[in-house]
């Protein structure tokens, strides 16, 4: 598939492994990084080493203008962006109490507001040529909820009723918009956990393990490609039927 993806968070965790999953497939990978350059890196030469092509891009995902200087960076050096993964996010647990108002904005500034500034510049070239693919890693939290984890279970929703909306005016265009609902993943988001709660975890979940990074990326590799063109406006959850 011979499509250039932008892939935000890409330096680690479910952005690498959606970044090599992509380039896998054929795609040009823009690996979106904050604030881990090394890692992103090390991510562009894995995909050049197994004969894919990649390059890395700082951004901050809710500054609209570091969101545009990277696009048009991409396009120069790759080509206009076809696939838009926003992966992106942050995450914190506390008592509802205990957030501050700032934890709050910055938690829907980095979750939303950064998805609806990368859709915002991806989008022209995506209905200018009527084929565009935009994925939303949202979370089963943004489906259900999580006690202590109120304003990241909300900007979860806000992306997938985000997703849905984009859906209904972007598939005349041709582009499709979908979101992929991740369960619990072993990433560096829960390096605080014990190896109690991760037991516990699995217990809770039907297939009884933890998610990979690869469950998810094979997940966005098919909403990407040619074979999900009658999709659209979905939520996929990969969570091994602990949402259900």
């Amino acid at each position: 598939m011979e499509k250039t993806a932008i892939v935000t968070g890409a330096s680690r965790g479910i952005g690498r492994a959606v970044a090599l999953a992509l380039a896998k497939q054929g795609c040009r990978v823009a690996v979106c990084w904050h604030t881990c350059q090394q890692q992103a890196q090390q991510v562009c030469n894995e995909i050049t080493r197994l004969g894919g092509t990649a390059a890395a891009f700082q951004v901050e995902v809710e500054n609209e203008a570091s969101v545009n200087n990277a696009f048009d960076a991409v396009s120069a050096m790759l080509g206009a962006p076809d696939i838009l993964i926003n992966n992106a996010g942050i995450a914190s647990q506390k008592l509802f109490t205990d957030v501050t108002a700032e934890e709050w904005d910055a938690m829907m500034a980095v979750h939303v507001r950064g998805a609806f500034l990368c859709c915002k510049a991806a989008l022209p070239h995506m209905i200018r040529q009527r084929w565009g693919r935009i994925i939303n890693i949202s979370s089963m939290w943004g489906q259900t909820g999580a006690s202590c984890e109120v304003p990241y279970s909300a900007a979860k929703a806000a992306l997938i009723g985000l997703t849905k909306a984009l859906a209904k005016e972007e598939g005349p265009s041709g582009v499709t918009v979908n979101c992929v609902a991740p369960g619990v993943v072993e990433t560096d988001m829960m390096a605080g956990f014990s190896r109690e709660d991760k037991a516990a975890l699995c217990e809770e979940t039907p297939l009884c393990r933890l998610g990979k990074p690869e469950d998810i990326a094979a997940a966005v590799a098919f909403l990407a490609s040619e074979e999900a063109a009658f999709i659209t406006g979905q939520v996929l959850a990969v969570n091994g039927g602990f949402v259900i």
